[in-house]
């Protein structure tokens, strides 16, 4: 029987990262992401591993990269700022094709902002923060639960794809305290036949981001490009009561989480409302969305922030419905309550029944 304990969301990634072999941990204080640095310092020895305390952002991702390098199971986090000073290595990660995770306990901005739970780097994690053309794999968790199982599933994804992998929570997510079932990572780790392990008694191997020679970059990013659309494939989401709504709800993480209260007290008083939650957020779920407007003819996005995700839904739904938004800058977090009442009003709006 699996183990079962009580945990702050931020120390379940870091135990989903030490059964899933993570031998490598390098990071920077920024709130509200420090319990994840304070559990590794702790426990990374117990299981033979290094952690690092880096001088910065740009340090403890390139330190990453060198540690992934040689085929480590490698993981750095932090807070939103400081996932803005990790943009470039993340590029260099990708050119590379070296895997690791990072993780993005994020908090309000812009700016210095505040310690608050926001969604407002939603753009930053999918798009691709930083140079070039390329993708991350963008995992949302929305319970400590999923924080650990998340985690374990950021590292095998990691390595199937040779890419990096982010886990995308924010102050909620990291800092509530909940039962997490510890259950056993039971994938057998296989050797990579790229990792740079000291090229004795064979040939050398070389991984790199940096190409020079006639047309040698065109034919690099067109390998990437085909790679990113097997990734296209790796769509994940929750169904909470959706399959026979009138009106479907599109929220991710901590919203999400808290809509599925909302979802039930407005079933309670006869509104046949469900959710869609968007577990990878890269790849988006766009097949799901679109068959949600397709079924009900009416959405309605729900974000901790004035408008992101949102784009995302209305290009899977390309016209087959109206999608309706409502926002919430950071700074509070609404109540179920609160949002119950705003999608009752999107309800009475478009004439439901």
């Amino acid at each position: 029987m699996a183990k079962r304990v009580l945990v702050k969301g931020n120390e379940a990634i870091c135990m989903g990262a030490l059964a899933a072999g993570c031998k490598f941990y390098f990071g920077y204080p920024i709130t509200p992401q420090n319990d994840i640095p304070e559990y590794m310092s702790a426990h990374m020895p117990e299981v033979g591993g290094t952690f690092i305390q880096a001088e910065s952002e740009v340090a403890s991702i390139n330190m990453l990269l060198g540690a992934a390098a040689t085929g480590a199971r490698a993981m750095t986090s932090s807070s939103s700022p400081g996932i803005s000073l990790k943009q470039e290595g993340i590029s260099y990660l990708c050119g590379s094709e070296v895997p690791g995770v990072v993780v993005n306990m994020s908090r309000s901005g812009p700016g210095l902002g505040g310690i608050h739970p926001s969604q407002g780097d939603y753009f930053q994690s999918t798009r691709g923060g930083g140079h070039g053309d390329y993708r991350v794999l963008v995992l949302a968790p929305s319970t400590a639960q999923e924080n650990y199982d998340l985690t374990m599933l950021a590292f095998d994804l990691a390595d199937k794809y040779r890419n990096p992998v982010m886990i995308l929570g924010d102050a909620l997510i990291g800092n509530i305290k909940e039962p997490v079932e510890l259950k056993p990572y039971r994938r057998k780790i296989k050797p990579k036949d790229w990792a740079l392990t000291g090229a004795h008694r064979r040939p050398r191997r070389i991984v790199k981001s940096l190409f020079l020679a006639d047309g040698e970059l065109t034919d690099h990013n067109w390998r990437l490009y085909k790679k990113y659309q097997r990734m296209a494939k790796e769509t994940r989401f929750e169904n909470y009561r959706a399959d026979d709504a009138k009106l479907v709800l599109v929220a991710f993480g901590s919203v999400g989480r808290i809509l599925k209260t909302s979802v039930d007290m407005l079933r309670e008083k006869g509104l046949a409302v469900g959710l869609l939650r968007p577990i990878t957020v890269y790849p988006f779920p766009h097949q799901a969305v679109q068959e949600a407007a397709e079924r009900t003819g009416h959405l309605m996005v729900v974000e901790l922030n004035t408008g992101q995700m949102v784009e995302d839904v209305r290009l899977a739904v390309e016209g087959r419905a109206p999608v309706d938004f409502y926002g919430r800058p950071p700074g509070s977090i609404p109540t179920p309550n609160e949002l119950a009442k705003e999608v009752a009003k999107v309800w009475r709006k478009r004439g439901l029944q």
